[in-house]
């Protein structure tokens, strides 16, 4: 763990591939989708046992509404099953679960579920777990913008506009992994992925394993991260800190221009 103290701490997850993988096999798409929500529990797991501060998972994107309508049900079974299967575990853990993006069109035993969770985990000080569903990064920065113009602001800055997101309290993304061979970030966290580092692997998710995801962060973990300096730095906040200090150092030593 040592290795990762002060470099990664919230990770974000693009799981991709389900239904390739089963077309691979002659299966139904949405059997890849049940057998990628078995993987989840894994990497959840292992995300706790690593001491990351949040996880966030992209489970179900606004342009997923342009899938079948048996698949997009099934999405949504399996996110009920979820609730239901690891809320004790969740609990026990002191994981703090929230779903972020817009749950307003899910069944309502599911909302019930979802709501009851958070509430029972909102003072938790373990793993954050966020589950993005109904999510694209764009709707989430429009939606902070209005809740802002709501609040009487004029004027915003970047602290009350990350403030203002779905889950603040998780910070920055440190490192985006996309399984499933694709190389792009699909309008995931696009305001908290500004620093992060990017890993993209050919496995699908329902192959995807825990020794594959703790390799990945060792890995990630190993690269120089520098925010903008020219040597590496623990974080973007630390660089904004020295950045902040230096530009106040020059405009006191340096002459007026005229």
């Amino acid at each position: 763990m040592s290795r990762l103290e002060n470099k990664i701490k919230h990770i974000a997850i693009i799981m991709d591939g389900n239904g390739r993988w089963a077309q691979g096999r002659c299966r139904p798409r949405i059997w890849g989708h049940v057998r990628g929500s078995s993987v989840v529990s894994e990497i959840v797991e292992e995300a706790d046992d690593l001491g990351l501060r949040a996880l966030t998972l992209y489970a179900f994107s606004t342009e997923n509404w342009s899938r079948p309508p048996k698949e997009v049900m099934t999405l949504f079974s399996l996110l009920k099953k979820f609730l239901l299967k690891e809320k004790n575990k969740i609990l026990k853990n002191g994981v703090r679960f929230k779903v972020i993006g817009d749950i307003s069109t899910l069944p309502d035993k599911t909302k019930e579920l979802i709501v009851d969770l958070e509430n029972l985990t909102k003072g938790n000080k373990g793993l954050i777990l966020n589950f993005a569903f109904g999510y694209g990064g764009r709707s989430e920065i429009v939606s902070a913008v209005n809740r802002l113009i709501l609040d009487g602001k004029t004027q915003i800055n970047e602290n009350d506009l990350t403030q203002a997101l779905f889950a603040p309290e998780s910070g920055d993304v440190d490192l985006l992994i996309r399984t499933g061979g694709d190389q792009r970030v699909s309008n995931f966290l696009l305001w908290q992925i500004a620093y992060a580092e990017l890993f993209f692997t050919s496995t699908k998710w329902p192959d995807f394993t825990r020794e594959e995801f703790r390799g990945i962060i060792y890995q990630v973990a190993g690269r120089e991260r520098r925010f903008g300096q020219i040597e590496s730095v623990d974080s973007l906040s630390e660089s904004h800190r020295m950045a902040k200090t230096n530009k106040e150092l020059l405009e006191k030593t340096s002459p007026q221009v005229q």
